[in-house]
């Protein structure tokens, strides 16, 4: 993978967002922040898991100090780091931890994204692994109590994750591949 700049890596983060996973329906719940600019972005040069855990700790604090509705969901994207999928991996088991750690389970979710991202016992070919796929790897911090509201007013929230694997899985890696390829 290539170092891209701060500007590269945002603008292909938001053409994700807005055309893929936006587009494709892959999370109901986030186009509201996203047209309303209430996703901080954090880039990350960190190529280390304890440069990983620096960033993420300040923007975790940062998260957590702002007013949700200025910042309802926050994205920390690495631009060099944690490439290797099973480095990606053990991050996330670390940073989980600290959310733990820090009193804010129940409080902050942690949900996982990166270029490689499959699920345990599915094909690294299957094309469900692209619900958690994206150009970069990324950490995004979702507040529990706005998450709670979301799916209670989403009929059916329980259904959204074999509504991806069905529809992506009938996209097929082609067709991802080409809803992807502007990215």
């Amino acid at each position: 993978m290539s170092d891209c700049g701060t500007d590269q890596v945002l603008a292909r983060t938001r053409r994700w967002l807005k055309g893929f996973v936006i587009g494709e329906g892959l999370c109901p719940f986030a186009a509201e922040p996203f047209r309303a600019g209430r996703i901080c972005y954090r880039v990350s040069t960190a190529t280390t898991l304890a440069a990983v855990y620096h960033d993420f700790l300040v923007l975790l604090d940062e998260f957590c100090n702002a007013d949700p509705y200025e910042q309802e969901t926050a994205l920390l994207i690495l631009s060099r780091g944690l490439v290797p999928f099973d480095d990606y991996i053990e991050a996330l088991a670390v940073l989980e931890c600290a959310l733990v750690e820090a009193g804010l389970e129940g409080h902050v979710q942690l949900a996982s994204f990166h270029p490689d991202y499959r699920f345990a016992g599915v094909d690294p070919e299957d094309p469900a692994n692209f619900s958690n796929r994206s150009p970069l790897p990324m950490f995004h911090l979702i507040r529990e109590a706005g998450l709670a509201a979301a799916l209670a007013a989403y009929p059916h929230p329980e259904r959204i994750p074999e509504r991806n694997v069905r529809h992506l899985r009938r996209l097929g890696l082609s067709g991802i591949q080409s809803l992807l390829r502007n990215d």
